[in-house]
């Protein structure tokens, strides 16, 4: 394959030179150095309209010939220049809104980098709204020698466009606008005042379809030159819709594929794609090349228009020829005068960022908190802070009292014997330090219900925010073990008494000090029932019997009183088996008050260490589970009104 004149038609022409050349000749070439020139000479029959001076030019032949003369820029800015774009009706407003509270929400959660593409996008939209709604910015793509220039001149009605032999030819946007008030939409896309075109006078600067039309000619998406990619990467992002220029050699061109229509398959309903130069084509090969066309880009993942489907647009044609050019001008100008393209654009850049955010607000399961973990968390604290031991002692510590209060002098004084006179006794060990690795263990018991219990709450959660509700729960955490020791304590957990008690209670009473801490101090006595002052007065009353009993046989061994031994041995017995009894009686009913009283003391003591977690841990991390369900409302909100199903 040879390479022919026009830039437009590309390389390979097997055509050769001949009706190519003569059509550069009549609609490329003459208009080259007019095109050059920003202010530009004004023509009329034949010629090409782009400044100043050419249109008062015209103005004053228009005059002298009787006719209206058109209008001039001075005409121009009389006229309204903008009309703000406000669509009152449609889900688009609610979407804006909702991604910018999600923006909000999730600034103290996410990276900047993150959140920079919604960012974008609510500031184009923003620009975008304040701008004229009567225009629709479509810009025209392309590879080099693809032929989008020669196709924008075709849809132009004139030769605008720079077309030769010379690569790359088009290196600024050149753009062309069919109706007044689009210039607050040509400076948003840095189009220069001398590159700025209106369409010659003809059947297409006058058809109504086209009435309101801002078509921008791109540099070539593939140029050897840095800046040419990075304005057309730069104009892209900000035009309502885009005609992407194709030709049969570079169709299937990677570059164009993964680097333009993979990413933008979501707006495929503001996209055409022009299979040009088909009069290269021999045949029934334009047919084959423009199916291999649609199938690159159903794998790209863009949505076609077909059978009155939304979708992109694709056609053939060959805008050398004019051959296709009046289709694509005619569903142009339907697209054009629906409207719609600004929202549809704006709406599929809000699903595009949408997509990209997904990873960071859509949760695998329900993640949270439910009433099981909370219970585990309750329980795990109560261990470690020894709730269960000291309801047993506290159990143990009632019935000591009891045993204090009812039980025989005889055996109160053994007992107050064994624990003040024995080395190591209770009240040796009660007033020792807890071993150190005790505390240690402690401490580990709680960290771990700390560390499961977020674990729990961020299972399934997107990575962002599951951190944060693990640091708000660690964070939490700092010093809670100080906290249960003295909450403990003011619980009334009971601690070794100083005064004696029996061995088993006292290392009750040490495993019941919260987190192996020191005693604080001796907690409140058990209340005494009703009864046992009956029951002391019945141990006086036995103990008095035994005393009585023994000083009667005593006088009578010594010869004081009369000998009889049956009497007094009877009274002593009375007393010896009457006060053991008492003592078992209380003891039997005090078993169901000790318990309760015991049963008491752990409720307190873990109810006091579940206010601790709760206040210090599980709210934290609830207030962050409800800062995830906020944003992810909004995401909803956001990907409700979907149009690309994203």
């Amino acid at each position: 394959m040879t390479a022919v004149t026009d830039e437009d038609q590309g390389p390979g022409n097997v055509k050769g030179k001949g009706k190519g050349e003569g059509e550069e000749k009549s609609r490329g070439r003459g208009a080259g150095a007019g095109a050059s020139d920003g202010a530009g000479a004004g023509r009329k029959d034949g010629r090409w309209d782009d400044g100043l001076i050419a249109r008062r030019a015209a103005a004053a032949e228009a005059r002298e010939a009787g006719e209206s003369a058109p209008r001039t820029p001075d005409q121009d800015e009389a006229q309204p220049q903008v009309e703000a774009y406000t669509p009152a009706d449609g889900p688009l407003p609610t979407r804006l809104d909702a991604l910018r509270e999600l923006v909000g929400l999730s600034r103290a959660r996410l990276d900047r980098d993150t959140l920079a593409e919604a960012g974008r996008v609510l500031d184009e939209a923003a620009a975008r709204q304040r701008l004229s709604s009567r225009h629709t910015v479509i810009a025209i793509a392309g590879a080099t020698g693809s032929g989008k220039s020669t196709l924008f001149n075709a849809l132009a009605g004139a030769p605008i466009s720079d077309t030769g032999l010379r690569r790359p030819t088009t290196s600024q946007p050149i753009a062309c606008s069919w109706t007044d008030g689009a210039a607050g939409l040509l400076d948003r896309l840095a189009v220069p005042g001398r590159l700025r075109r209106r369409p010659h006078p003809g059947p297409a600067a006058f058809d109504e379809a086209l009435q309101g039309l801002v078509l921008v000619d791109l540099p070539d998406h593939d140029s050897a030159a840095t800046e040419h990619r990075d304005q057309v990467d730069r104009v892209l992002a900000l035009v309502d819709a885009v005609i992407w220029v194709v030709d049969p050699e570079k169709y299937a061109d990677a570059a164009l594929h993964e680097r333009y229509l993979r990413p933008l398959a979501g707006h495929a309903e503001v996209t055409f794609v022009v299979l040009n130069q088909t009069d290269r084509l021999p045949g029934e090969a334009a047919d084959l090349v423009l199916d291999d066309l649609r199938r690159l880009l159903d794998e790209d993942g863009i949505a076609l228009g077909e059978h009155g489907e939304p979708g992109a647009t694709v056609m053939s044609l060959s805008a050398l020829t004019g051959d296709g050019v009046p289709e694509l001008r005619e569903m142009v100008g339907r697209f054009v005068q629906d409207r719609t393209a600004a929202t549809r654009r704006l709406s599929a850049d809000i699903d595009a960022a949408a997509a990209r955010l997904r990873p960071v607000y859509v949760a695998e399961g329900r993640p949270g908190l439910g009433e099981r973990a909370r219970e585990e968390f309750t329980d795990r604290l109560a261990e470690a802070v020894g709730a269960a031991a000291a309801g047993q002692a506290a159990e143990r510590e009632w019935r000591r009292n009891a045993s204090r209060a009812c039980g025989t002098p005889w055996l109160r004084l053994w007992r107050w014997y064994e624990n003040r006179g024995l080395p190591g006794s209770l009240d040796r060990m009660g007033q020792a330090l807890t071993p150190p690795e005790e505390e240690l263990t402690a401490r580990q018991r709680v960290e771990q219900a700390v560390r499961i219990v977020a674990d729990d709450a961020a299972d399934g959660l997107p990575g962002p925010w599951a951190q944060a509700v693990r640091e708000a729960a660690f964070t939490g955490a700092r010093g809670l073990p100080e906290a249960l020791d003295e909450l403990a304590v003011k619980a009334g957990a009971p601690a070794p008494s100083k005064r004696g008690g029996g061995t088993e209670a006292g290392q009750a009473a040490v495993a019941g000090s919260p987190l192996g801490a020191p005693p604080g101090g001796r907690p409140a006595k058990p209340p005494r029932p009703k009864w046992w002052p009956a029951a002391v007065l019945a141990q006086v009353s036995m103990t008095l019997l035994q005393i009585f009993g023994g000083l009667w046989l005593v006088g009578q061994i010594i010869g004081v009183l009369e000998p009889g031994l049956v009497t007094p041995a009877l009274i002593m017995l009375a007393g010896v088996v009457g006060g053991p009894l008492v003592e078992w009686s209380c003891a039997a009913a005090i078993r169901g008050p000790a318990r309760r009283y015991g049963q008491d003391a752990e409720r307190r003591l873990r109810e006091a260490a579940a206010g601790c977690g709760r206040a210090r841990v599980l709210d934290p991390v609830a207030a962050e589970l409800v800062r995830y369900r906020e944003v992810r409302e909004r995401y909803v909100t956001v990907t409700e009104f979907s149009t690309t199903g994203r």
